[in-house]
């Protein structure tokens, strides 16, 4: 939805307003429930939904109409609408300067960033599993304040700009000796290396060369998005990353853009940020004029995918925004270096960062997952912990599971 938002023109906007839903000025809002299925039958929307929006929903695999966009576009508008008015409500209501955002719909980074233009609070803090997965979260807190006497630690780590998710870093981890004994089981070639400065600025030539890296570091994220331990990750200033990423190893609709992973400190220069922080990669912020090329004011639809709107083209959607990833030394040192060390070689402080799967399966927990994703699709390199593999260096003769990419 956001990421084909862009593409169109909020035409069904009124009709959502007049047939869908009912919005009041606080943001609260009813639903029209004869539109939808989905208390009857396993379908979220039926016919009258579909003649509302000029035809049926669209089957995967079959081409991009420029009617999905308007939906799209439109869907997105009023979620937008909804969402700063609950905020602005809020904000009226309790005068309080801080925002903190969970549920699925805090996912929608372009609302976020939507909202955060807005300067209504001091700080935005989103919760990284913000969808049905921080359930779990919120019943282990319950547990943990009725059981125990101590007091919240929220309030010391808010003053030092941090949280208590460490960096959402709260998954599985992988010692070497259990990296070498997967890869040895698969036969693989690779290389052990114990100088990560050595290893960042092998990473960092490849990434500049044009290839392609898994990355694979330390404990798996929680939440959906990939954070720099569980990455694919490419160079944000080629103009063909986006298109090679998407129909070569994530196997999905080209038009999909991709996040930048950002040094912390050099972010206010290319992006908009109003003064916050993105460390979950849940705000879109625009890119500022100065960074921003022309385009022609000719091209429509998919056709403004190819237009070069920067110097990191990659990472910059048709719209001029992107959905950024502060990274800083505290929450991530590894993938932090990684970045400093890109930076030194290139100029460039910022990497393309897309969670280490294909379309349909899962981020890769485990080193069996990764090694299989590796061989499954065309990324040049993989690096897991202070080990890293060539493809080229890899048998191929193996069986390999076919993914088809999905037509634009």
């Amino acid at each position: 939805l956001m990421g084909l938002a862009p593409y169109g023109e909020p035409k069904y906007v009124k009709h959502i307003y007049d047939h869908l839903i009912d919005v009041k000025a606080d943001g609260s809002f009813r639903l029209n429930l004869d539109y939808f299925d989905f208390l009857r039958s396993n379908r979220m929307s039926n016919d009258r939904f579909h003649a509302l929006f000029d035809g049926p929903p669209r089957k995967p695999e079959t081409k991009m109409d420029p009617r999905f966009m308007d939906v799209a576009r439109s869907i997105q508008q009023v979620t937008e609408d909804i969402v700063l008015k609950l905020a602005k409500h809020t904000r009226e209501v309790t005068e309080k300067k801080h925002l903190c955002l969970a549920g699925g719909v805090a996912l929608n980074c372009v609302a976020n960033g939507k909202l955060a233009a807005q300067k209504w609070f001091d700080d935005i803090w989103i919760q990284p599993a913000a969808g049905d997965a921080g359930g779990a979260l919120g019943a282990a807190l319950a547990v943990w304040h009725e059981q125990t006497s101590e007091k919240p630690r929220g309030e010391s780590t808010l003053q030092k700009g941090q949280d208590q998710m460490s960096g959402s870093f709260l998954g599985p981890a992988y010692s070497s000796d259990e990296v070498q004994r997967t890869l040895n089981a698969h036969e693989a070639s690779f290389h052990v290396t114990n100088d990560h400065g050595t290893l960042n600025k092998i990473t960092s030539r490849w990434l500049a060369e044009g290839h392609v890296v898994g990355w694979m570091q330390g404990a798996m994220e929680f939440g959906p998005r990939a954070l720099g331990n569980r990455s694919i990750l490419g160079d944000a200033r080629s103009s063909k990353m986006q298109s090679l990423i998407n129909r070569k190893i994530k196997y999905r609709e080209s038009f999909r853009p991709f996040a930048p992973a950002v040094l912390e400190e050099k972010a206010h220069k290319f992006f908009e940020l109003h003064g916050l922080k993105s460390p979950y990669m849940l705000i879109v912020a625009d890119l500022l004029e100065s960074q921003q090329k022309s385009t022609s004011s000719e091209l429509e639809g998919l056709e403004r995918l190819h237009a070069e709107r920067s110097d990191v083209p990659a990472i910059t959607h048709v719209d001029y925004t992107a959905r950024v990833q502060t990274v800083n030394e505290h929450q991530n040192a590894r993938f932090y270096h990684l970045l400093k060390t890109f930076e030194s070689e290139t100029g460039c402080p910022m990497l393309i960062n897309t969670s280490f799967n294909v379309r349909g399966e899962p981020i890769v927990a485990t080193p069996d997952d990764a090694y299989r994703c590796f061989m499954n699709t065309e990324m040049d390199y993989l690096v897991i912990g202070d080990i890293w593999l060539s493809k080229i260096e890899q048998k191929q003769d193996r069986p390999k599971q076919q993914f088809v990419p999905i037509p634009d």
